[in-house]
């Protein structure tokens, strides 16, 4: 659940600590006095897109943060797989700094990109805000709504159907690419001919280049190797003067002339011995180097001819020796569908009838799936409606198999099919359904989902647009029995749902240093019962405006318990 809010120089609000509770949290308020804000404030904390014109104005940055307890263990794992940081009593902080230009996203302290603020987002909180209900509006969406109600059997027949739709349109492109006439495949083949042989001939072994090019580079400086190397031997073995060799050799002699009279001359003179010893043995190996340093022109030019081929080659086929031998290996496979294209046209449609066949089994499957399940969510979308005032509904879910239009997620669509009314034949929800009754099909969704997600906290954002009395109450009762087993948040201009809090808040602006503010506070009984008084349109709260408010709060106590 959703433990705390926390806004500071975010649009309006200067600084505010909300703490929700569980059940119902009702926020109630003016229009205008902000209450969007709020929304939106959880939004951002969530990963929604920000603005820098959201910061207050004279602020350096906005920052919002959310408190959320997790106490459900498969959302535990699934966070654990995220690799996020959660609290071993479940706590996890999700907060989101926002700055000109830039924001920055943590979790737990730890910094976070903005996708994961909302993948994490996902698991914890549902929004559901006006616009939502358009969705409803849209066909497309009623096959994902569908197979979001069936869950996991869908989803393991459409990741079957995905891998061999993908294998389908491979060969498809394949047998498009050998779509060709006599005078296109005389020219491919030759083309391909030419190719492979050139990379043939050129009788390439991986990791010959680099051997090359630092032989090359070795060939091609050696003249200053020469000169410093023999520079070197020079100084350490030269005739001229006195050499290194010869002054090591001479202090040695003098050591051991003197070694018997004291046993630490010995050891110093070992160790020059040693000296000497690989004196000589460098003198050997700058010898041999300065011997293998000697090469001719032919050498030179073929090394440097060699490298020409190679680089020639890599312009054209690859960036190393290895690509340009896996391109051979490519361009043989190439021409031995060109030297025989009718049998290989022949079995690619072979395969791509098969792919078709077996593609077209799997969505049948996924299809019976669907129409099993469309069955339950329709009955379970009429009992949530029935309790929310649609007396005489029918409601209905047509899954229609279009079996020339196959996609990687089936070949079906679905329709919800609904009546309002007694005698009316069903039709498309996108054709009858009002603002009002639009907004109570979403709500009759969400408790029919949230009774088999593990999402704890949901939030409604003015769902009641168009509704009033008896079926105010309804939909009242309905949040009232979501909210024994999920936090409800919700946002709301009805006394009659508003009544059923468990928690009230008060939102409104005023001054604050000459500057608008809005700010929100959680209410007491009696401030609520004015609040209500309110709501229900009275220019004054007066005494009798107070006991009609309590009669509805006691009515809404009532149809808790």
């Amino acid at each position: 659940m959703l433990y705390s809010l926390h806004v500071k120089d975010l649009a309006l609000i200067k600084e505010q600590e909300i703490e929700f509770t569980k059940g119902l949290n009702v926020l109630t308020g003016e229009t205008g006095a902000g209450k969007s804000v709020l929304i939106g404030s959880v939004n951002l904390a969530l990963g929604s897109k920000a603005d820098k014109d959201l910061i207050r104005t004279g602020a350096e940055y906005a920052l919002v943060e959310l408190t959320f307890f997790v106490d459900n263990e498969k959302t535990k794992d699934k966070i654990k797989e995220m690799d996020l940081p959660i609290e071993e009593d479940g706590t996890v902080i999700l907060s989101r700094k926002i700055m000109d230009g830039r924001s920055i996203c943590k979790v737990g302290g730890e910094n976070v990109t903005v996708r994961q603020l909302r993948e994490l987002g996902e698991l914890l909180i549902n929004i559901h805000g006006q616009n939502d209900n358009q969705t409803l509006l849209q066909r497309k969406k009623h096959l994902d709504i569908l197979d979001s109600f069936i869950g996991k059997s869908v989803i393991e027949e459409k990741k079957k159907l995905k891998e061999v739709w993908k294998r389908h349109e491979d060969i498809k492109a394949k047998l498009d690419e050998t779509d060709m006439d006599e005078a296109t495949r005389k020219r491919e083949q030759d083309l391909a001919s030419f190719e492979l042989e050139e990379i043939e001939n050129a009788g390439l072994k991986e990791g010959e280049d680099e051997e090359l090019e630092a032989r090359y580079r070795r060939m091609a400086n050696s003249l200053k190797i020469t000169e410093a190397a023999g520079e070197a031997k020079e100084l350490l073995f030269g005739e001229e003067g006195v050499s290194a060799s010869d002054a090591i050799s001479s202090a040695l002699q003098r050591l051991i002339a003197v070694s018997s009279y004291d046993e630490n001359v010995k050891e110093v003179s070992n160790q020059l011995g040693d000296i000497d010893n690989l004196m000589t043995d460098l003198g050997h190996s700058l010898s041999a180097y300065l011997s293998d340093l000697e090469f001719d022109d032919e050498e030179y030019n073929d090394t440097e001819n060699r490298l020409d081929l190679i680089n020639h080659l890599k312009d054209k086929y690859g960036n190393s020796i290895e690509d340009i031998l896996k391109y051979a290996e490519e361009k043989q496979k190439q021409l031995d569908i060109l030297s025989n294209l009718e049998e290989e046209r022949e079995k690619l449609k072979k395969e791509l009838n098969a792919s078709l066949e077996e593609a077209k089994k799997i969505c049948a499957r996924i299809s019976d799936i669907r129409k099993k399940n469309a069955k339950v969510l329709a009955a379970q979308m009429k009992q949530a409606l029935i309790d929310l005032n649609f007396l005489d509904v029918q409601f209905r879910i047509d899954v229609i198999p279009m079996e020339d239009h196959i996609t990687s997620g089936g070949y079906d669509e679905a329709i919800f099919m609904i009546s309002t009314n007694p005698g009316e034949e069903l039709r498309p929800l996108s054709e009858i359904a009002s603002g009002g009754e639009l907004s109570r099909i979403m709500l009759a969704l969400k408790t029919v989902f949230a009774d088999q997600d593990d999402i704890a906290s949901l939030i409604f954002d003015e769902i009641d647009t168009g509704i009033s009395g008896v079926t105010a109450w309804k939909v009242s009762e309905k949040l009232g029995k979501l909210a024994s087993n999920h936090q409800i948040i919700c946002i709301t201009h009805l006394p009659q749902i508003a009544a059923m809090y468990d928690r009230h808040f008060l939102i409104k602006k005023g001054l604050s240093d000459s500057r608008t503010i809005t700010s929100i506070s959680k209410l007491s009984d009696d401030e609520s019962i004015d609040e209500l008084g309110r709501m229900l349109g009275a220019g004054e709260v007066t005494d009798a405006v107070r006991q009609n408010a309590r009669e509805m709060r006691t009515k809404a106590l009532n149809s808790k318990a």
